[in-house]
C-alpha cells in the first residue's frame, strides 16, 4: 500500500495499512478486537487514524495477523 504521503499523517497511513492487512487475513474489526481483547471502538480508532496502539498491542497485532514487524510498519 504505497501512496502519496504529503498530506497524510503517519497515524492515518498506519490505519489504512492496518485495515488492508486485516482485510487480507479475512478478519472483521470485531473479530480482531476480540483476539486482541480490546473494544471494537479502540481498534476502529486505529484504522481511522484517530489513535495509535501501544507497544503491547502492536506485539499482539503482529501475532494475531501472523506478520512481521516490518510488514506492519511498511507504510511508505
Amino acid at each position: 500500500m504505497k501512496e502519496n504521503t504529503q498530506n497524510t499523517s503517519i497515524t492515518e497511513l498506519f490505519g489504512k495499512h492496518l485495515k488492508a492487512l486485516r482485510a487480507e487475513k479475512g478478519l472483521s474489526q470485531k473479530g480482531i478486537a476480540a483476539e486482541l481483547q480490546i473494544p471494537v471502538s479502540t481498534y476502529a480508532n486505529w484504522e481511522q487514524g484517530r489513535r495509535e496502539p501501544c507497544l503491547a498491542d502492536i506485539i499482539k497485532l503482529i501475532s494475531v495477523l501472523d506478520i512481521s514487524a516490518v510488514e506492519l510498519f511498511d507504510i511508505f
